[in-house]
This record gives C-alpha cells, structure tokens and sequence, in this order.
C-alpha cells in the first residue's frame, strides 16, 4: 500500500478533489489551513480576513495502480498553480 501526500494552495483544492475523482479515488483526508515553510525559506501563513495564502493536505492511502490514475489527473493542476506530491509506503497495523 502507498501513502500519497498532497500539498497545495488551498484555493486549489476543488479542482485537486474533482480530479481526485475522475481518478476514483475511493476516499482521502483534507485538511486545511496547512503551514510551513518551502524553499523560499518563508513560513507560509494564511491571512486572517481572505484567507489568501492558506495551504491545504491531502493525504491518501491506495495500491500504486491508483497513484498512476491520480498523477495523471493532478499534474497539470500542480505543474501550473504550484504544490507538491510526495508517494510513500504504508503499511496498515
């Protein structure tokens, strides 16, 4: 089993969870209003009153012939708007 962890601008995260399921992903975890800090050495934080600059997670536990499904379907939306994809093993208790 793998372990797909997605992170993004959260004003993205509709168009990540449609092509999520176009890619018929049978379920994930959102979580929103993510921080940290990138490359650019800056921690990222929403701003109060537009939440502007929030980012989201999404994490999603498949078998590897689903992460092939979602790359297909996210990559142009992080390609072009930002974010990253990291794939790892993950093995249930």
């Amino acid at each position: 089993m793998k372990r797909l962890d997605l992170i993004f601008s959260d004003r993205e995260l509709d168009a990540i969870l449609e092509a999520l399921e176009q890619a018929q992903v049978p379920g994930y975890t959102v979580m929103k209003h993510a921080t940290g800090r990138g490359p650019e050495r800056v921690v990222t934080e929403d701003m109060e009153f537009t939440g502007m600059g929030a980012n989201a997670h999404v994490i999603i536990f498949c078998e590897q012939e689903m992460i092939d499904s979602i790359r297909d379907n996210i990559k142009s939306i992080l390609s072009y708007y930002g974010g990253v994809a990291y794939v790892s093993e993950a093995t249930p208790l």
